[in-house]
């Protein structure tokens, strides 16, 4: 029987936007997804601002794409990523495309991209627009990427503070069970996880410090959970006793 192959993936890394310091989370986080065929990098490497990624190109085998910056305000690189995406697309050899950047600049590519039928893989900072975030089918915050840092005086290693606090995730917790159709409020928390990665592209419970949904919808504490053993977990918005009459 024949192997099965993991899905071929582009992926175009805008070197004046992303710091180097996410690369090795960055190639971890794609391998979940697929296998990185093509691996471009595009900036000026001529310049101190991109030293920090010409230090890690041979580690993991990214191709430099070098662009001068001949003109002020002209970003010669952006343009040579796209023209790249194009070729790369039209060439009908890829299943996927990882667009790292947090630039808005490139909605546009992720939309034509997505609109051939190809999966994108966005990753950026926190900032990155949202026009850029919901063109793409997931995107990964860059911060959740960084290397756990070893705290002054200490061998103890603190992982990267979260970005948000874990209740700034119950709304749209809340609003998924809504459009989820159940006779009495209990939904399976893989489909909830799945209709959320839908909903929006840019959830991920590492944002609010935690590795797996089911830990961050614990630490809610919105949320009743059963978990009946042999049997999937589900969650239900909490529920409320009345209130006893005097």
């Amino acid at each position: 029987m024949p192997e099965t192959r993991s899905p071929r993936l582009a992926v175009l890394i805008d070197a004046d936007n992303t710091s180097a310091k996410i690369v090795d989370g960055l190639f971890d986080e794609i391998a979940k997804v697929g296998e990185a065929s093509v691996r471009r990098i595009y900036g000026d490497f001529a310049s101190g601002r991109s030293k920090a990624w010409t230090d890690v190109l041979a580690r993991h085998a990214i191709i430099p794409q070098q662009q001068f910056a001949y003109t002020t305000g002209k970003n010669a690189s952006d343009i040579t990523l796209v023209i790249d995406a194009m070729d790369l697309l039209h060439s009908g050899r890829f299943d996927g495309f990882c667009l790292v950047s947090s630039d808005s600049d490139f909605t546009r590519l992720a939309s034509r991209i997505r609109e051939q039928g190809i999966d994108v893989f966005g990753f950026g900072e926190q900032k990155t627009p949202e026009s850029f975030r919901q063109a793409c089918r997931r995107f990964i915050y860059t911060e959740n990427l960084l290397p756990p840092v070893a705290s002054n005086g200490a061998d103890a290693i603190q992982a990267t503070p979260s970005l948000q606090q874990p209740s700034a995730a119950t709304p749209i917790i809340r609003k998924v069970i809504a459009q989820m159709e159940s006779e009495d409020g209990w939904v399976p928390l893989g489909a909830v996880g799945t209709q959320l990665a839908n909903l929006a592209s840019d959830f991920d419970p590492r944002t609010y410090g935690f590795r797996k949904l089911s830990d961050l919808v614990r630490k809610t504490n919105s949320f009743d959970i059963d978990h009946a053993e042999g049997k999937p977990l589900r969650i239900r918005v909490k529920q409320t006793s009345p209130k006893k009459k005097r």
